[in-house]
């Protein structure tokens, strides 16, 4: 079943919120990989370099499905936030992943309301790597839940 004009209107909408916050994360972590220093920098501005290029990826899949949908893709990033220490850089990366993990959840439930299954499933996919992040993020920063 095609999927309605207005419903695809709906979900590119959503998709390029997405789009705009991975964006806005790439170049957010991208710069805490550059900018960050200190005795444990090397390790983990490599760790973020290497959620920077998730990132990328997730932009990447989000742009090709708003193409297919008949969407045009964003370029323009959502917030970013720059500077301080690596604790700081850390805790506002992993705002940054809590906040998309909250996104992509919502998202998932739009599209499985639209019944977009093919979206659905693609945002599953992205929301579980986001949850590795934060992971990551938390156990950099010895957070326990």
């Amino acid at each position: 079943m095609a999927l309605s004009e207005e419903t695809r209107k709906k979900i590119v909408e959503a998709l390029n919120v997405d789009r705009a916050n991975e964006l806005a994360a790439i170049i957010q972590y991208m710069g805490h990989h550059y900018e960050g220093e200190g005795m444990d920098s090397p390790a983990i501005i490599d760790l973020i370099k290497k959620v920077a290029m998730d990132e990328m990826r997730h932009a990447e899949l989000l742009a090709e499905r708003i193409v297919y949908l008949g969407g045009e893709p964003t370029n323009k990033p959502a917030n970013i936030k720059r500077g301080g220490d690596l604790k700081q850089m850390l805790n506002d990366d992993l705002a940054s992943e809590n906040d998309a993990i909250e996104r992509y959840r919502q998202h998932v439930k739009l599209c499985a309301e639209l019944g977009d299954s093919t979206t659905r499933l693609m945002l599953e996919q992205i929301l579980s790597q986001e949850e590795g992040h934060a992971d990551t993020f938390e156990t950099t920063l010895g957070i326990r839940k």
